[in-house]
């Protein structure tokens, strides 16, 4: 099994807060403009835009007052400015050599050649067209048998992790980390600190603590941090990214003791026959502390781009996603953006939370690359994690509440109302919306917010429903008819598929991250690994989609299984597509960016059991190699 996680990675958290006042009933109103550029244009001409759901998933089309009907992207993509006569017939490089899987299609097409001039694909296909695009100076790149595909997209994941947060121990389960039980979490923590030696009063930080694997079968508490760590702050954080156990010194240093009421939204775990908190806190009780933990320096963090960035170029991927922005990690991506410092495409969602503040902001205009950088659309996070038990759902947990609370279901970030009028208000102002949701109940709740905003397909805004885990079957019909797009996580069948058996029963987990039923409804999906939650390795994902295996090896959910296809759909031309990219990226084809990702085996005919052992051989965005295995380290 391949999973690699650098020294330097961490496991940050959702940095998110909540609001709690209500708001009435919005009033139902279109969108003031559409997010589309290619809807856009056909309008400008005088068309109409037109979704049709077609078995490669949903095609818009333009009707123009003539009677003509073209394809959207097509006659947007004729309208933009061409190369200069000849360029295309001199090629930098072409590749050959090998099996070239285009991502063209419904179904797997590869081509022979690919010709490249300007970081642009200006040929795909036979290799007896490509002679017309070699020049004098043309380089032949031959693949010797080695398999080469698009460049990997990240649907969803948190990059300001890497750089918020530096230094930290792996607490995490196998095969992530070295943890099993107590005492091995507080020999990582050991080791760690022997390593680092962080004076006396200082913090010593965890990533990737997780509970529902350890052989206790219960978190830990403060007394076994203390034991340990009498003269430290210690934290250790969850795996969710939702929450953190603290030590007696921490939870001093956070103002949290007997006498903390637990906030609406929040979990404060206490002691036995008392109110004195034992270390867990969840949701809106940890997220304050997370936010005023020490950070590095702005010095510090432009020296890190690189090194984090190379964490995706590793594994194949040219665009990364900053899924949860405040405006202070907007600005540094900014700022790194304007010293060249981005070689990545990384997409930043800034959060609601703080919305009324930069909605006015002419610094933040949506939907153009600005040296590498883009802000995407708003993001709402509107419940918890589904191991973590936060996650909203309709009928109770069978295990209760992470703080042994009874018929407990979770809870939403923030009143229904208020959520609906904060998403109404977004897309009055044609912003993207991107939705957190776990628990059926809070897809329930996304799905009435499109709905009071006046959105349908024919809208085509694509609102992303991030992570849409414990889902009904009935609400795919919904997103089908609103234009609703999920990106799934099927990392959870393996990492907490068993766990998720125990909390809402087998029938319910089988339905976690349905790809395969939205697939067969016409959806356009993408696969995520919520980096650092999971590991950012592409080919875990794949498995994972294509056989749902727990921890335990038991197959949670067979009929949701997909082909190796349909998983590669989930990170190239679904992801483009859910960021209106699909005539930009995800795919080999004349026109489009020459990202490419060249590998050991073609994952197409690799059988699913080796499909993990998969390697990365070379990463190339826009014509350059910015990863290469043989001179890596």
């Amino acid at each position: 099994m391949r999973i690699t996680i650098p020294g330097s990675m961490i496991l940050a958290t959702l940095a998110v807060f909540f609001m709690a006042a209500c708001s009435p009933e919005p009033e139902v109103k279109k969108p003031l403009k559409l997010a589309n550029p290619a809807a856009e244009y056909c309008a400008e001409q005088g068309g109409t835009s037109k979704i049709e759901q077609t078995a490669a998933g949903a095609v818009g089309y333009c009707l123009l007052p003539d009677g003509r009907v073209i394809d959207e992207w097509e006659y947007f993509r004729a309208s933009q400015p061409q190369p200069a006569a000849g360029r295309a017939t001199s090629a930098e490089t072409i590749y050959t050599g090998g099996p070239i899987l285009t991502m063209d299609g419904a179904n797997p097409t590869y081509v022979e050649a690919v010709a490249v001039s300007d970081g642009v694909i200006t040929y795909a296909g036979a290799a007896s067209g490509v002679e017309p695009y070699r020049g004098e100076q043309t380089v032949t790149r031959d693949l010797n048998g080695k398999a080469m595909l698009p460049g990997l997209i990240d649907p969803h994941g948190h990059f300001m992790f890497a750089l918020n947060m530096v230094n930290q121990a792996n607490v995490a389960l196998p095969p992530v980390g070295p943890v099993e039980d107590i005492p091995s979490l507080i020999a990582a923590l050991n080791a760690w600190q022997d390593n680092a030696r962080i004076p006396e009063e200082g913090w010593i930080v965890g990533w990737g603590y997780d509970h529902t694997g350890l052989k206790e079968g219960r978190h830990v508490t403060r007394e076994d941090l203390d034991e340990h760590f009498p003269k430290h702050k210690v934290m250790i954080i969850h795996v969710s990214g939702h929450g953190a156990v603290l030590n007696s010194n921490a939870l001093a240093w956070a103002g949290v003791d007997a006498s903390t009421e637990t906030p609406a939204g929040g979990i404060i775990n206490r002691l036995p026959n008392s109110q004195e908190p034992a270390g867990l806190l969840m949701e809106t009780a940890y997220l304050p502390i997370f936010a005023k933990l020490p950070q590095p320096s702005e010095a510090e963090l432009m020296n890190l781009m690189k090194p984090a960035q190379m964490m995706y170029a590793r594994e194949g991927y040219v665009h990364a996603q900053e899924g949860f922005s405040h405006i202070k990690d907007v600005k540094f991506l900014q700022k790194a953006a304007a010293q060249g410092r981005i070689f990545l495409d990384i997409v930043s969602l800034p959060g609601f939370t703080e919305f009324d503040t930069w909605k006015d902001d002419p610094a933040f205009s949506f939907g153009t690359y600005n040296n590498n950088f883009k802000l995407q659309g708003i993001k709402f996070t509107q419940d918890g994690s589904p191991q973590g038990r936060t996650a909203y759902v309709t009928e109770p947990y069978l295990t209760g509440g992470p703080g042994g609370q009874e018929n407990w279901r979770g809870e939403t970030s923030q009143p229904r109302d208020a959520f609906i009028a904060q998403v109404n208000a977004a897309s009055e102002r044609g912003l993207q919306v991107f939705i957190h949701a776990n628990g059926d109940a809070t897809i329930d709740e996304a799905i009435d917010a499109v709905k009071a905003a006046g959105l349908t397909a024919a809208d085509d805004r694509r609102t992303v429903v991030v992570h849409s885990q414990f889902q009904r079957p009935d609400q795919l019909d919904k997103y089908v008819e609103l234009g609703m797009s999920p990106s799934y996580f099927t990392n959870h069948t393996y990492f907490w598929g068993d766990v998720h058996v125990r909390n809402i029963g087998e029938k319910k987990a089988s339905f976690i991250s349905p790809l395969k039923s939205a697939t067969d409804k016409g959806l356009v999906f993408s696969n995520h690994t919520d980096f650092n939650i999971t590991p950012l390795d592409p080919f875990f994902v794949m498995w994972s989609a294509m056989t749902r295996q727990t921890r335990q090896g038991h197959t949670l959910g067979s009929a949701e299984r997909v082909d190796a296809y349909t998983a590669l759909q989930g990170l190239t031309t679904g992801p483009a597509w859910q960021i209106f990219e699909a005539e930009r990226k995800g795919k080999i084809k004349a026109g489009m960016q020459a990202n490419f990702v060249i590998l050991s085996a073609d994952p197409i005919t690799t059988p699913p059991d080796e499909i993990r052992d998969i390697e990365v051989l070379e990463t190339i965005k826009q014509g350059v190699t910015i990863y290469s295995a043989e001179t890596d380290g």
